[in-house]
């Protein structure tokens, strides 16, 4: 211990030069972490007095409809929204990397751009795409003869249209992460399976799923954590009115909660219940691409 201490004081002038970073890190990530558990078990507005409540924060969470509500529409959209588009980035990334195709590079930057734009810029676009009434979806269903859709009025149809700005903005990502882990596969495997007459749909089943297994758990599993993060796209799309039929998350009812009816003790109880349904579901998802696994 003793020999420990020494060399630490001899290298402090290293220890003060990164100080900053683990300072930050303590008091704006560690800190409010443990904070969050204790302001769970009271009830507390922000400015007065914290009443101690054990769990009866947690009591009237597993209580009350409005979460319950909030977490249904939470896994409709994350099963409507991750579940295509995961699918879609994995098609993109293996025409991506086929041979025969040229100007991979335009590809990858086209497909990553939305990734990059800004929320309320991609809100613009799909308020103008799916608008209740000059919609340009509206305009093309009502051209072809049939009826246009109110968006905007049906939880179904809201979803959906969440569901399409989560594909929208994220394909692109895992489908960049899904074509580094194509690039990382041997190409004798593929030429094998051309010598041996393997079909493109063969070889995709046979060779490329099996050889992306990490790849793919890792973004189901990020798609798992962002999922039941949803936040942004039902906040801005909504902007200063209730969130739209069927588009309410556990998150916007946690930040509804805290910043809106200044409940933070509770705010605080939703925040926990929300890690653990997460960290139940990446787990199911690690068992299930690694059963054969040691």
């Amino acid at each position: 211990m003793g020999g420990l201490l020494k060399d630490i004081y001899k290298s402090r002038a290293l220890y003060l030069f990164i100080s900053p970073f683990y300072i930050l890190f303590l008091i704006f990530s560690v800190f409010p972490i443990f904070y969050s558990v204790y302001l769970a078990g009271h009830k507390w507005d922000g400015i007065g007095e914290m009443k101690y409540v054990g769990f009866g924060n947690f009591t009237y969470l597993f209580t009350d409809p409005t979460f319950w509500h909030a977490l249904v529409n939470n896994i409709a959209l994350w099963i409507m929204g991750n579940a295509p588009q995961l699918i879609c980035a994995l098609i993109v990334a293996f025409l991506i990397n086929m041979s025969i195709l040229r100007f991979k590079g335009f590809y990858r930057i086209a497909y990553f751009l939305p990734n990059i734009t800004a929320m309320v810029a991609v809100v613009i676009i799909f308020q103008s795409l799916f608008g209740n009434e000059y919609g340009l979806i509206n305009y093309l269903l009502q051209k072809i003869g049939l009826s246009r859709i109110e968006w905007f009025n049906s939880p179904f149809a809201s979803r959906v249209v969440i569901a399409a700005m989560i594909c929208w903005r994220y394909m692109g990502y895992n489908a960049i992460i899904y074509l580094s882990g194509l690039q990382r596969i041997p190409k004798d495997l593929y030429e094998a399976a051309e010598l041996d007459g393997a079909s493109t749909v063969q070889t995709f089943l046979r060779i490329t799923l099996p050889m992306l297994k990490p790849i793919i758990l890792f973004s189901v599993m990020m798609s798992t954590i962002g999922g039941f993060q949803i936040f942004t796209e039902p906040q801005v799309l909504a902007g200063t009115k209730s969130p739209y039929p069927g588009t309410d998350t556990v998150v916007l009812y946690m930040f509804r909660e805290g910043f809106t009816f200044q409940n933070y003790g509770y705010a605080a109880a939703v925040s926990w219940v929300l890690f653990v349904i997460i960290g139940i579901l990446s787990l199911i998802n690690w068992k299930i691409f690694n059963k054969n696994d040691d």
